[in-house]
């Protein structure tokens, strides 16, 4: 059993490979680098995770489960499917910005090694499937407009809340609660002012190719009632 000193060692470890891993890729980031930033030997490294490959999957596991933790202790306790999209969404953002781990499992997928692709993955994936539940919710509900591509519109929001990263530092006084709340806004209510919103949203969603695959590009036609003879 591990004692308390050593799973705050490998805590650190895991926080300094994972900070080295986001800055200089996976391939970028040496063995005796990341062990001078955790404040170790590197054979202290090598005895924990005998690879590198090891250490990437403990990095991506950690940022899985913190991500994942955090989304669902946003959302605990709330039963409306749009507010718990808009609290899963700030924790996401939240996580982004203060969790490196979770950064390099959801956006380094391009720099890791092969081997250990096909685990991140599967990480990924149980990550997406909770957001996919969240997203399957809401469009329930009736939240959403019917047959909107689910899929695709998550991945627009992961892909949108990633550069969050790259430009919140110089927004100053916007912390991530303010920009998941600015984020949500924007998706919900989006940018054109009224007079230039077309009657029909889920048509004009439909002709722009964010409806599910099979969707008509325009909802049937009532047929007009016939007016009796008079």
């Amino acid at each position: 059993m591990m004692t308390s000193k050593e799973e705050t060692q490998d805590d650190r470890l895991l926080i300094a490979a994972a900070r080295l891993f986001r800055v200089h890729g996976v391939a970028g980031a040496s063995i005796r680098m990341i062990a001078a930033e955790a404040g170790m030997l590197p054979g202290s490294v090598t005895y924990r995770y005998a690879t590198r490959e090891s250490l990437v999957v403990a990095v991506m596991e950690r940022g899985a489960q913190v991500a994942a933790r955090g989304v669902r202790l946003a959302i605990a306790g709330q039963r409306d499917p749009m507010e718990r999209l808009r609290l899963a969404l700030r924790a996401h953002i939240e996580v982004l910005l203060s969790e490196d781990a979770a950064f390099v499992l959801l956006f380094d997928g391009d720099r890791i090694d092969a081997g250990v692709r096909a685990r991140a993955a599967g990480l990924l994936e149980r990550y997406e499937a909770l957001w996919d539940g969240l997203m399957f919710e809401a469009a329930g509900s009736g939240a959403l407009v019917p047959g909107l591509d689910l899929r695709l519109a998550r991945l627009f929001i992961f892909g949108a809340a990633a550069w969050v990263t790259r430009w919140s530092s110089p927004l100053g006084g916007r912390d991530p609660e303010a920009i998941a709340e600015a984020f949500v806004g924007l998706l919900g209510l989006g940018v054109l002012d009224t007079s230039r919103r077309p009657e029909d949203v889920g048509a004009a969603l439909a002709k722009a190719g964010a409806m599910e695959p099979g969707w008509p590009t325009a909802p049937p036609r009532k047929k007009a009632r016939r007016r009796s003879g008079g």
